[in-house]
């Protein structure tokens, strides 16, 4: 079941312009909207808890990292806070001058690769969704926190590599999410408006990301997040299962 939430001041500006963003600054709560509803024509996804299920493995690589490098333990919720940000923004407080943050980072990657394709799954109904989506005549893009090897490793592994027009990763921007580049970037490369543009994804990094870009914002809670974690970004639809996808065709 979709909801979608009541129309109020528009957000944003469009064609490829931001709203200033702030980081730091809480998402506000009035519901984005826009003129007219324009119908959608381009659907931007996240990928990690969006389109593939890989949050354990996530949270094992995190775990498996901390241990291999004699640092103190974190919980599953500590790390679940920064999912949908880069490697280097998760570890970051490990940052110093003898490259550490680089050790830690190539710790994860050697064990998340080691793992991906026996633990990643692509969510039941993602595939049909998306194919129906592109039946339909719009365009589909990724947007993604992983670098360009990892996001294809994953599409590839479930076979949606082929689903999509363009991919944006965390390699190929200055400023990762939740700042609106990386949607502003997709857009740019599909020469898509944002105005027609729906950011599908999980986290509140997503939400932020999208809503800072001027897109419309939809939250998978087929994902490790819940209505009470993402309400506070606002979204403008909340997609219960991927087949509600289907739903913002209309």
């Amino acid at each position: 079941m979709i909801t979608a939430l009541s129309p109020g001041n528009e957000v944003g500006k469009r064609g490829g312009q931001h709203r200033e963003f702030d980081a730091g600054a809480q998402p506000a709560s009035e519901a984005a909207t826009f003129p007219r509803m324009a119908a959608l024509q381009t659907f931007l996804f996240d990928l990690d808890g969006t389109l593939i299920d890989s949050v354990r493995l996530i949270l094992d690589s995190y775990h498996h990292t901390l241990a291999a490098h004699g640092i103190p333990p974190r919980s599953d919720d500590d790390w679940l806070r920064g999912v949908g940000t880069p490697l280097s923004v998760q570890f970051a407080e490990w940052r110093d001058d003898r490259g550490t943050l680089d050790a830690l980072i190539a710790t994860y990657r050697a064990y998340n690769l080691a793992h991906h394709d026996r633990m990643v799954t692509v969510y039941p109904g993602v595939a049909a969704a998306i194919e129906a989506i592109r039946a339909a005549g719009h365009r589909t893009g990724l947007v993604t926190s992983k670098n360009r090897q990892g996001a294809l490793r994953g599409l590839t592994l479930v076979k949606l590599e082929r689903m999509m027009d363009v991919l944006v990763c965390a390699d190929e921007v200055t400023n990762p999410k939740p700042h609106p580049e990386p949607v502003e970037k997709a857009l740019a490369l599909l020469g898509a408006d944002a105005g027609t543009t729906v950011y599908v994804g999980d986290s509140i990094h997503d939400m932020m990301s999208g809503r800072a870009a001027g897109v419309r914002t939809a939250a998978a809670l087929w994902g490790p997040f819940g209505r009470s974690h993402l309400e506070g970004a606002a979204p403008d639809f909340w997609l219960e299962t991927p087949a509600d996808l289907l739903t913002l065709l209309d």
